[in-house]
């Protein structure tokens, strides 16, 4: 591992169809401690048999050290790092035949955070964005003047209203980051919900996926 690039050259675990068969590809991030072979349990409950599935691994199963609104600084190589091998996950898949209209990319937790921080510095017109209780990345106050355009793309956002790692208040500023970058944005916040996925946003995810394998 490269200390000034950990998340390099980690392994990402495939299911589904292969690439250059599927009617698109679901590329998931998983969460602090979990592992690209937990994420992709997602792929079966979202239930779409004509995608492609990816899943990077993080070195150490973690992308960065401290949370999420920690200065970023501070949680430098990961994020870069992770966002560099997401992106190439990303463009792995382009290589393969598949416009970024049939790309989602999605996470959960940290993974969450990771995949709308990604989509945000690289604003092009995904096949759809699936956040599952995460976030945009840095304290507040941090500056959020990215450029280009996401134009269209349909994004969900999902968390509880009282989760412990990720405070609502950052879930409704990462809405409107991400609807002023032209997404086309459903944010929900569940009352009282655990730090998990409920089946809502399930549900919502596979309408996202049903609309790209559809196209």
């Amino acid at each position: 591992m490269n200390p000034a690039d950990p998340h390099r050259g980690q392994p990402v675990l495939a299911a589904g169809q292969p690439l250059d068969q599927a009617a698109g590809v679901l590329i998931l991030v998983h969460g602090r401690g979990d592992s690209a072979t937990g994420i992709l349990g997602l792929a079966e409950v979202l239930g779409q048999p004509d995608f492609a599935y990816l899943a990077p691994q993080a070195a150490g199963n973690t992308w960065y050290p401290y949370s999420f609104l920690a200065p970023i600084e501070g949680n430098e190589p990961g994020i870069s790092s992770g966002i560099a091998a997401l992106g190439a996950v990303v463009e792995s898949a382009k290589a393969a035949g598949l416009p970024y209209e049939r790309i989602v990319v999605g996470g959960f937790s940290q993974g969450a955070c990771l995949a709308t921080e990604f989509v945000a510095r690289n604003a092009r017109r995904y096949g759809g964005v699936l956040g599952f209780s995460g976030g945009l990345i840095g304290p507040e106050g941090t500056p959020r003047d990215y450029t280009g355009s996401l134009n269209g793309t349909p994004i969900f956002l999902g968390c509880s209203d009282v989760d412990f790692h990720i405070p609502k208040e950052r879930v409704e500023l990462t809405a409107q980051v991400l609807e002023r970058l032209g997404g086309k944005v459903t944010n929900r916040l569940y009352p009282g919900m655990g730090h998990t996925i409920n089946q809502d946003e399930i549900d919502f995810g596979r309408q996202i996926l049903e609309s790209v394998a559809g196209q």
